[in-house]
């Protein structure tokens, strides 16, 4: 696996693919969203997680951060591991949501997408391959081990799927600047839990 962004390079063409590969769907499993990003796309994987960790409806779903968590330690951990192509245990890849609260999570997400990439350039450019990438996926395998502890923390599995889309920018758009803003939301959320369980 590698940070091959498989011709995805915008918000909205993420959005209208998943989109078109699940319309006549009932249900929209983990299978049907790797098989439309790409099984060596780091950055649009973990582009995914943390949309799925932030949409509305979905990312509310009881047991969906830490199964998210789970998808980007596994992603991340095969990176790492130099994979060319990416390993998900079957029950992983058969979990799956009702298609009409996905399609509605992708409804509201497209709106501030036509945004977001208007802010989208390559720059920094080095912040997105070579040691760097390696960097990030050693920091999106600690936002992974601590999701499950955001299921009974407010709030904090907001800041993780902020990350992790920023994260998942960063690379597809190869814009470093992206890589330093993800930097520093990991460390609100670590500062964000540490407060939280301390008082």
């Amino acid at each position: 696996m590698d940070d091959d962004d498989q011709g995805i390079t915008r918000l909205e063409q993420l959005i209208d693919h998943l989109c078109r590969a699940t319309q006549n769907r009932e249900r929209v499993d983990v299978s049907t969203i790797v098989a439309v990003v790409g099984s060596r796309s780091f950055g649009s994987l973990l582009l995914v997680a943390g949309l799925i960790t932030l949409a509305p409806l979905i990312g509310d779903i009881p047991g969906m951060p830490t199964l998210m968590g789970l998808f980007v330690l596994l992603v991340s951990m095969q990176l790492l591991l130099h994979r060319k192509e990416l390993w998900l245990p079957r029950w992983l890849l058969e979990r799956s949501v009702p298609r009409d609260k996905f399609a509605r999570a992708l409804t509201f997400l497209r709106k501030p997408a036509h945004y977001v990439d208007k802010l989208l350039k390559p720059r920094l450019s080095r912040l997105t391959r070579g040691s760097a990438l390696y960097a990030i996926a050693i920091i999106c395998s600690a936002i992974a081990l601590a999701m499950p502890l955001m299921e009974v923390v407010p709030f904090s599995a907001n800041f993780a799927g902020a990350a992790l889309t920023v994260f998942g920018l960063a690379l597809i758009a190869r814009d470093g600047l992206l890589t330093l803003i993800a930097f520093a939301l990991t460390a609100l959320s670590v500062g964000f839990i540490g407060y939280q369980v301390m008082t």
